[in-house]
């Protein structure tokens, strides 16, 4: 996949920014995946509507929608601390692109590492303090593992397994259900920083764009794809968590449900019923079904790559 210049990126925010009537954000990746061009899709559909994908601010309004706009902030966000990569550029992270919901573009903070074996570390906001040590002591062993740790930067299991990570000198990954600028929640803003410094940041909004109720399933997606696994330390009827362990299993990724959020919720119950669902009761439990699944995936890596030398 060759890298596109500052054209194509501008001609994809801006079909992003307008969204041609009828094109939702998986039908314009696809479009300009098959075309090979954002120029030529936006060209083809320049004249149609000017609903927004996102929900934007005042600063990124519908009216900048045209191709020379979109340049001028491609241009200008080169001179700000993240990235911006498009699904076509060769640093955008390659497990995305194995999902349906592969974000067109993400913005990121950090260093990226291609090829990384990165484990979700996900549940509920309002966490017990059980909770969060179960979480903190899996994030650990998954460092000591050598896995990367994956989350979402909420309150609760996530920030418990973030900070566990960051403590024990691993590497900690955050997606974001906000833009790259603004920090959510406000409380965790010193730990987003932490990470950028020490991992990564990710996210797929605008810069500053707001979290959304629309938001956060879509961050679930993308650390689905991100990750090898996902594990669900503790989660209610109602959690986030359980958006991801349901992306997980249309993704074809494992799910590591500890054995309370089974017992107490009936998605996880009847999340049994699907392949790729593991229950375990104790946190190096969690880390040996991800250590066996990884070492799976590298078998299949290495039988693939001598079945095409």
């Amino acid at each position: 996949m060759s890298p596109w210049n500052d054209e194509e990126r501008a001609a994809l925010v801006a079909l992003l920014r307008a969204r041609p009537e009828g094109m939702s954000w998986s039908t314009i990746t696809s479009e300009v995946a098959e075309a090979g061009s954002a120029r030529v899709v936006w060209e083809r559909f320049e004249s149609c509507g000017e609903a927004t994908l996102f929900e934007v601010t005042s600063s990124e309004t519908p009216s900048a929608e045209s191709v020379e706009q979109a340049l001028e902030d491609v241009v200008s966000w080169r001179g700000e601390d993240f990235e911006f990569l498009t699904f076509q550029d060769d640093r955008y992270p390659s497990r995305l692109l194995e999902v349906n919901q592969a974000p067109p573009f993400v913005f990121v903070r950090g260093e990226l590492v291609a090829g990384e074996h990165a484990v979700s570390v996900v549940g509920s906001r309002a966490a017990s303090e059980h909770g969060r040590t179960v979480a903190s002591e899996v994030a650990r062993r998954l460092s000591e593992a050598g896995f990367t740790v994956l989350s979402g930067l909420a309150n609760g299991i996530d920030a418990a397994a973030h900070r566990a990570t960051l403590d024990s000198g691993g590497r900690t990954v955050a997606i974001l259900g906000n833009g790259i600028r603004r920090a959510y929640p406000a409380a965790n803003r010193e730990l987003q920083e932490r990470i950028a410094r020490q991992g990564l940041v990710l996210s797929q909004f605008w810069p500053d764009s707001p979290p959304t109720r629309q938001s956060f399933p879509m961050r679930n997606a993308t650390m689905s794809a991100y990750g090898v696994a996902t594990i669900v330390v503790e989660a209610g009827e109602h959690s986030g968590a359980r958006i991801q362990a349901r992306m997980a299993v249309e993704h074809g990724r494992p799910v590591i449900l500890m054995r309370p959020v089974v017992e107490g919720t009936d998605w996880g119950t009847r999340l049994l019923t699907q392949p790729g669902v593991f229950v375990v009761d104790a946190p190096e439990e969690a880390v040996g079904v991800a250590e066996r699944l990884a070492e799976g995936e590298r078998d299949v890596s290495r039988l693939l790559a001598v079945a095409t030398s």
